[in-house]
Order: structure tokens, then C-alpha cells, then sequence
């Protein structure tokens, strides 16, 4: 494993951090790990990403051990990548951190969709690094322009190289799965407006990978997700409805766990699944309390969070694994990361009753008080109200239903063209209604 960092600025982790957590990956994707070296630059070298002096270094030791991958932790640019090729035989592979990702999301992908957000954010990847070494590709993604009805990689026109004729095969491929993905993500958004119009909250598990969601996924909703101690387990988001408390329903997510330098094919691809996180009601963001980098890793997600537009929606932390704590560790260790979080152990089931009560609190807190005249030809209104709403006061006028109470903030839309007038005045309709 090589990895490089600037002499200048304090990063958000420390390259040793980052080195191991690499090698994490590299043994969830099946690689087996025999040295690593890191190298403090001034800039990074825009050649082969680390100095000549390094990959001399490189060189003699792989005659030491033996190695035939090389893993960078961090994204090359595709000319870095071919001119560590060369400086290297055949016989030495050159990866990046981003290809890894892509490799283990492709072992853990299940679903159709998964598959193929995967497989649309590894062409993107490769596109970039063809080179005339085009049979290499072949080997590797198994014959692209035969698969999806994109046409042989041998229709090439006059003059058309080799190479131009992958670049186009890929180019369709690339078209065809963004296609068939926004059908995908036009499913998930239907999916989700009956959800919405249901009118039962979600409450979406979000964190850093391996930080025990589906753990908690399971204890909470009784399901039986694949929870191992291995990063992105799982990468397909399951939803379990699951009664609080008090007894009202709810829908809890538990969705792919992000990572540090998380590849940008990879949020572009997984967009559709991605935004179950943004029509959530309320984000429970499960930290591994137990991680030396606790802190870095729940920087991270809020960080993810940002970027998808999420953190206007409630959130609740939940530091996980503190049975794995001592009593001194774990108060200082939860005062210093998060005050108002709640301590949970997943896997023994410790304070997940406190954890749904204050999910419940902050459901609470988006409660608005309205007053609505509901016609009696929308009276599916009134149910939802009943359903979802708390009803302080309900009565039958000659236009229809009037309803006094709370509502959560996110059906308020469905409710607007309802707000009651004073009493007498003709009650409106709304055009198109």
C-alpha cells in the first residue's frame, strides 16, 4: 500500500489513518496485505503521484516481497496510472483507492439497481484510462460492447481504431445504464410519494461504514440484513416498518454506509439510492463510538450529508458498541464527541428504548398546529389526518370537515389549500381539484 501527504496543513485524518483503514479495504476485497509505505511531499508529483526516488524504493522491494499489486491511497490521475505501469512489468498491477471501492461495491452489489450503479460508476472510471492496451479491457470488464444490446466492438467505420471503437462502445454502454438508472430512480420517486401519502414518517439510518447500521437495523425492525464486521457489507437500502413506543408507526432505511474520499462516480451512481436519505423525517446517525477515529468518521458523514442537501433534516446520534467501552472511557468519550446523543449497543440491545423515544421527541417537535376545512369528496384527507395527525377537535359543517390539531411539518403541503377560512365564508377550492 503506498500513500502520500503534504508537508503542509493539518489534514481531517492522519495518512496513517487513512493508510489503514485502506488496508481494511484491501482485505474486504480479498488482497493480501504484505507492506505499506508512506511519503511526506511538498506537492504531489504530477507524473506518478509520489517522488522517482519512491518508486525505485517500490522497485527493490517487490523484488524483496514479492508483491504484484500496488494500492494508492488515494485517486490517479490516468496518466500517473499508465506511467506507474511502465515503470513497473506486467506483472505488477497498479490500483487506486477509488478502483478498490468500485471492486468491492461490484463483490456486494445484489440488486439489479445496485449492479447497475455500480457497473454505470465503473465505465466512467475506465473510460478515461483506455489506452491502445485495449485487450486489457476486454479481459476486464468481460466484452462491454456485448452486453446491453450496444453493439460489437467490431462495427467500427473507416479508419476507426481499435481504441476509438472502444471509447464509442463504452460511450453507449455509459448512455444505456444512465437510461435505464433514471428509470430506476423514477420507480424509487413513485415509490416514495405513496410513502409520502401514506403519511407514515421514515426515519433513514445513516454513518460511516461499518459503524454497525444494520446491526441496529435489525435489533430495531426484527429484520435479517447482512451485518458483518466488514466495510459496505451491505449496499442496498432496506426499509422495515417498525412501531415506536408510544405505538405509532414509523418506516425505518438503512442505507449504504459512506467512507472518506468516497468516489464521486460512485455518488453520481448512486443518486437514486442516495436520495431515500433526503425524503427521510428524521436522520438516526449511528457512530462507531469505539473507533479512534470517531470523530473524523462522523465529520465525514456530516460532511456527505451537506453535499446531498441533507442536514435540514432532524438528526439524532447514536454512539454504538458501548458495550465494548469501559464506564470512564465511554462518559468521557460520549461528553467529548456529541452531548445530546444517545449511548446504544446495537448487538446487545442497550438503550435502543431510548433511542425510538427520542426519535419520537423530534417526530413531536415537526408537529404544526392547523386548522382545516376538508370538502367531503376528500375525505381520504380526514383519515390521513387521524392517522398521522394528533385531532384535538373534529367537526361537520356544510362544506365539510373541519379538523383542529397537529400535523407532521411534511404533510403540510397535502393540507395547504385546506387551511380554514373564518366561519360563514364559502370554503375554496383549489384549481384542478
Amino acid at each position: 500500500m503506498v500513500g502520500a501527504a503534504l508537508k503542509r496543513g493539518e489534514p481531517d485524518w492522519h495518512p496513517e489513518d487513512s493508510l489503514a483503514e485502506l488496508g481494511q479495504l484491501a482485505r474486504t476485497a480479498g488482497i493480501q496485505v504484505v507492506g505499506q509505505t508512506l511519503q511526506y511531499l511538498d506537492s504531489i508529483h504530477p507524473a506518478t503521484y509520489i517522488g522517482k526516488g519512491k518508486v525505485e524504493e517500490l522497485e527493490i522491494w517487490r523484488r524483496e516481497l514479492g508483491y504484484d499489486v500496488l494500492l494508492f491511497d488515494d485517486e490517479l490521475s490516468p496518466g500517473q496510472q499508465r506511467n506507474l505501469e511502465d515503470a513497473f512489468d506486467e506483472q505488477v498491477k497498479v490500483i487506486d483507492r477509488t478502483a478498490l471501492i468500485l471492486d468491492i461495491f461490484a463483490q456486494h452489489a445484489r440488486t439489479r439497481e445496485g449492479a447497475l450503479q455500480v457497473e454505470l460508476a465503473q465505465y466512467e472510471y475506465r473510460l478515461p484510462r483506455l489506452t491502445n492496451l485495449w485487450t486489457h479491457l476486454a479481459r476486464q470488464t468481460g466484452g462491454a460492447a456485448g452486453r446491453g444490446g450496444t453493439g460489437g466492438v467490431g462495427l467500427r467505420g473507416p479508419g476507426e481504431t481499435q481504441l476509438e471503437s472502444d471509447r464509442r462502445a463504452i460511450r453507449q454502454r455509459i448512455a444505456h445504464l444512465r437510461d435505464e438508472l433514471e428509470a430506476v430512480r423514477q420507480q424509487r420517486r413513485q415509490y416514495r410519494d405513496r410513502r409520502q401519502d401514506s403519511g407514515i414518517p421514515v426515519i433513514s439510518l445513516v454513518g460511516y461504514t461499518n459503524a454497525g447500521k444494520s446491526t441496529l437495523f435489525n435489533a430495531i425492525s426484527g429484520a435479517d440484513v447482512l451485518a458483518e464486521n466488514k466495510l459496505f457489507a451491505t449496499l442496498d437500502p432496506t426499509t422495515r416498518r417498525v412501531a415506536l413506543p408510544s405505538g405509532r408507526e414509523v418506516l425505518f432505511t438503512d442505507t449504504v454506509g459512506f467512507l472518506q474520499k468516497l468516489p464521486t462516480q460512485l455518488v453520481a451512481a448512486f443518486r437514486a439510492t442516495l436520495e431515500e436519505v433526503l425524503d427521510a423525517d428524521v436522520l438516526i446517525h449511528v457512530v462507531d463510538i469505539t473507533h479512534h477515529n470517531a470523530r473524523e468518521q462522523a465529520r465525514t458523514v456530516i460532511d456527505v450529508l451537506e453535499d446531498l442537501g441533507a442536514l435540514e433534516i432532524p438528526m439524532v446520534t447514536a454512539l454504538n458498541k458501548i458495550d465494548l467501552l469501559g464506564g470512564e472511557a465511554l462518559a468521557e468519550g460520549i461528553a467529548e464527541l456529541e452531548p445530546a446523543s444517545v449511548a446504544i449497543s446495537a448487538k446487545l440491545g442497550i438503550g435502543l428504548e431510548e433511542l425510538l423515544t427520542r426519535v419520537e421527541t423530534v417526530l413531536a417537535r415537526e408537529m404544526v398546529s392547523v386548522e382545516v376545512e376538508i370538502p367531503y369528496k376528500s375525505n381520504e384527507l380526514v383519515a390521513l389526518f387521524r392517522r398521522q395527525g394528533q385531532v384535538m377537535d373534529e367537526e361537520y359543517e356544510v362544506t365539510g370537515t373541519r379538523v383542529t390539531g397537529r400535523l407532521p411539518r411534511r404533510l403540510i403541503s397535502l393540507f395547504e389549500p385546506y387551511m380554514a377560512s373564518p366561519r360563514g365564508a364559502p370554503l375554496a377550492t383549489p384549481p384542478g381539484r
